[in-house]
């Protein structure tokens, strides 16, 4: 089983590649990274007991609802902004839509 403290390492690992901007957030990055990461584990540990297929298709559902709301509130902040959303963005949500590439 990972600890917290090495999934806060693979988080940091992984952020070199796609960074987080934390913005003017009043929290300490690593405090949050601490955060997620007890979290996370403590989920996995609940999962112990659970079949590989429900271990697999609970953690899809909770990697699923994260990107969606990662999705929802980085299309909320361009509207925010006045921000035109890109044409990755744009032809996402078309898709999701059912709509045709435009």
């Amino acid at each position: 089983m990972i600890t917290p403290e090495v999934l806060q390492v693979l988080m940091k690992e992984v952020e070199q590649e796609d960074p987080i901007d934390f913005a003017d957030l009043p929290f300490e990055e690593d405090a949050l990274r601490e955060i997620v990461a007890n979290h996370l584990c403590e989920l996995a540990e609940r999962l112990e007991n659970f079949s590989v297929e429900d271990r697999q298709v609970t953690l899809m559902a909770v990697a699923a609802k994260l990107v969606l709301e990662n999705l929802v509130l980085h299309v909320q902040l361009l509207r925010q902004h006045g921000i035109p959303l890109s044409g990755e963005v744009q032809a996402l949500l078309n898709n999701l839509k059912g709509k045709p590439d435009e």
